[in-house]
């Protein structure tokens, strides 16, 4: 009766959220049980769809004027911003989706520099600017088991557990015909064949496979269930190599076909946990010297332990397999428990041992086990890097360190592609140390001239990089069973290397494209109008200093030990003041000194946001092989374009390492959204300068940004089918992605 109760006081609420006082015209008179007249009176006009925040807030009545009446007579900002409680559902489309260059020629953008207006309102920025922080909607795990477990399903998305199941011929069952509950296996054959499937693809840590693809046989029974989320599972069987415990902590968060994801999430991440913690166990094994148990005197003479079992993979020396498992549960930490700060502290442990095996100095000398060595090592430099990228802290080592002489491993099909894919990650930690820096010079007002030739410095190096990113592979897809077997991969990794260039473009031109929005500078940087009052209780409460960001910026090595030699030209020259259109008059102090206009920086964070939309749905989706079937590796694989299938169908793409790139151009792709609406808003002529019988320019480049963050969505729910941690991502991007879907269809007309 209480929830009744309170459902229906809810939707009262939503009915009459606008009244504030009983209305006043016109009179009805009646009769009660004593013959006196009652008064009723009702509204002359029925109460608008729009009202603005202020009225919502104070639940008034508004008349959806631009200004209200009430906000005129208050002489306060009235503004309007679509409910967060949902609204019409905008349909898929069913065109496919358009290149990102192509729809940037054929749909120019100019909109005009952005004055004060109705619409530059907090309520807007509230909504996207969660989205470009660190760990943006990373949801934290790590708290008390048995409460988590109190509250699973109750809070579920809407629509969630109502997906279809992957299909099941693509997808293989254990024979016997009895199904499976968690996705565990029974040997380290199996457990290396299924890490070939869900896991190289994505994160190439272990050399190419030597033997054909073979069925994927998940156990019958993994073990027993824990009784509670605090309880760890118990494995039928116990993987030996720290390695495969890590491989198995991922794959256990895989769902299985046919098995509902919600009732199950508690029972993978039991497993998952249980691995995990076995896999940080085998690990400390196999650093333990014998002797420092029976003979503590004699242990100091040996330098590093002996390890007694065979290799997980044969072309991996075994002594590795501690440094790779810490590479997976570094991911792991980041993906599934949402633990920034263990993720970097796993990448650490890993770097560790990886300088002290001297993985980072190792000569060209070839033999069967250089590739495994060097792509141990610089996976481990890949990841330390990562750690810093995705919490916007300084990186713990020089990233270009001369004693890091090891030569790049090589796919066999793209000769470049580990090149790209290492120098996207120095650049893309350069550009969130162009950010810091930016912020301190813009809070400090001074030094803006570095700041200047800094970002024409890094935007030549990106622009470099990506033009090498792009370009064609010198190998083409063959029979060569060393060329076809990496195939996939390669294209991955080069796909995945445009996402974190495109990704820091986003990161070093957000404030020029958005800057002529003041309430971007007021929110994403603290800053106050020139004049303004420094007594704020705000400004005094933080001590000037309220960034927690920026504390740290001191903490990141000199730009120019960042940005390669070749990139490091003369200072910028007075010419580039030419380029640069105004920004709001408030902060007419920034100068005319910027390289890029307000217009030129916002066409290169479409350009990019697209890219990283396009990039994210272009990466293939896992496909196993039932039992009885056969797969050749030299020919493509048995499924179409990924961007053309629905990812809430398909297996989850596993170590989403890049899931902070996606959120990025998901961040851009909105603030386009919202500088397109206040433009159009002061100039509606822009939506109807186009040729009888065609698109406006502004119809076509909202289409792409619609189709965008719609593939965005999707990739974002495929990753939280797996990884908890990212459903938080999921739910934040959804309701933002909802609540613009008006926007996006109204066209602001």
């Amino acid at each position: 009766m209480v929830l009744g109760h309170n459902q229906y006081h809810r939707n009262l609420q939503e009915q009459h959220f606008l009244v504030e006082e009983q209305p006043q015209l016109p009179i009805e008179a009646s009769q009660s049980a004593g013959n006196a007249p009652v008064v009723r009176r009702k509204f002359a006009k029925p109460p608008v769809k729009v009202a603005c925040l202020a009225c919502r807030a104070s639940r008034t009545r508004c008349d959806g004027q631009e200004p209200c009446s009430s906000c005129a007579n208050k002489g306060r900002a009235c503004s309007y911003l679509p409910s967060k409680r949902g609204g019409p559902r905008k349909k898929k489309s069913s065109a496919p989706p358009s290149d990102p260059d192509e729809l940037a020629q054929t749909s120019p953008w100019d909109p005009p520099i952005v004055q004060n207006s109705h619409y530059e309102e907090d309520g807007a920025f509230s909504q996207i600017e969660p989205l470009a922080l660190p760990g943006a909607g990373l949801r934290h795990l790590d708290f008390n088991p048995e409460v988590q477990g109190m509250f699973v399903g109750m809070f579920a998305h809407p629509g969630e557990g109502h997906h279809p199941a992957v299909p099941v011929s693509q997808v293989s069952l254990a024979p016997g015909g009895k199904q499976p509950t968690v996705r565990a296996y029974g040997s380290e054959q199996d457990i290396l064949n299924a890490y070939y499937e869900f896991i190289h693809p994505y994160f190439p840590i272990l050399p190419p496979r030597i033997a054909q693809p073979s069925p994927d046989l998940p156990l019958e029974d993994a073990g027993s269930h824990p009784n509670s989320p605090s309880d760890e599972a118990s494995l039928a069987y116990q993987p030996v190599s720290p390695l495969s415990c890590a491989i198995s902590a991922i794959l256990a968060l895989v769902p299985l076909p046919n098995i509902p994801d919600s009732p199950n999430v508690m029972l993978r991440r039991s497993y998952s946990q249980t691995y995990a913690r076995l896999a940080t166990m085998r690990i400390e094994a196999d650093g333990e010297l014998i002797d420092s148990v029976t003979d503590p005197s004699q242990a100091l003479n040996y330098a590093r332990p002996t390890i007694n079992r065979p290799p997980f993979h044969p072309q991996a020396p075994v002594e590795l397999e501690s440094i790779l498992a810490l590479l997976v549960l570094s991911i792991y930490e980041y993906a599934q428990r949402g633990n920034m700060m263990k993720m970097r502290y796993r990448a650490g442990q890993a770097w560790v041992l990886a300088m002290n095996l001297s993985l980072n100095a190792l000569g060209p000398e070839q033999d069967e086990f250089t590739e495994a060595k060097r792509r141990a090592w610089w996976m481990t430099y890949f990841c330390v890097l990562q750690g810093s990228i995705v919490s916007v802290t300084p990186c713990p080592v020089m990233i270009n360190d001369t004693r890091f002489t090891t030569p790049y491993p090589q796919f066999a099909s793209d000769p470049e592609g580990w090149s790209i894919l290492l120098q996207a990650q120095q650049v893309l930690i350069a550009s969130n140390q162009f950010a810091v820096d930016l912020n301190r010079c813009l809070k400090s007002r001074s030094n803006m001239q570095w700041i200047y030739d800094q970002m024409k410095q890094l935007d030549a190096w990106t622009s470099s990089l990506m033009t090498q990113a792009n370009a064609p592979s010198s190998v083409q897809r063959s029979g060569d069973m060393s060329i076809a077997s990496e195939f996939d991969t390669a294209e991955s990794i080069r796909a995945m290397s445009r996402i974190k260039l495109a990704s820091s473009q986003i990161r070093m031109h957000q404030f020029r494209a958005f800057s002529d929005l003041p309430g971007f500078i007021k929110k994403h940087f603290d800053l106050a109008p020139h004049g303004s009052n420094v007594n704020d209780p705000f400004h005094i409460a933080n001590n000037g200093d309220s960034n927690p960001l920026e504390c740290q910026c001191h903490q990141f090595h000199p730009m120019g030990n960042v940005i390669p030699t070749e990139y490091n030209g003369p200072a910028s020259d007075t010419s580039a003041a030419a380029a640069s259109g105004p920004v709001h008059p408030h902060y007419c102090w920034l100068g005319p000194g910027f390289p890029f206009s307000a217009q030129q920086s916002s066409d290169i964070c479409l350009r990019a946001a697209l890219m990283i939309s396009h990039m994210v749905g272009s990466l293939p989706y896992p496909v196993l092989l039932r039992p009885g079937d056969r797969r050749d590796s030299t020919r493509h694989p048995p499924f179409g374009d990924p961007a053309l299938l629905d990812p809430r169908t398909q297996f989850p793409r596993t170590m989403p390492y890049y899931a902070a790139c996606t959120m990025q151009g998901s961040y851009a792709l909105l603030m386009l959204v919202y500088k397109t609406r206040v433009a159009i808003s002061k100039d509606r002529t822009a939506n109807v300068l186009y040729d009888e019988g065609h698109q406006s320019s502004a119809d076509q480049m909202l289409d792409g940004l619609s189709n965008g963050l719609e593939r965005i969505v999707g990739v974002i729910s495929n990753f939280s089918r797996a990884f908890e941690a990212l459903s938080g991502m999921r739910g934040k991007l959804d309701i933002i992605y909802y609540s613009y879907a008006l926007i996006l269809q109204s066209r602001f007309y």
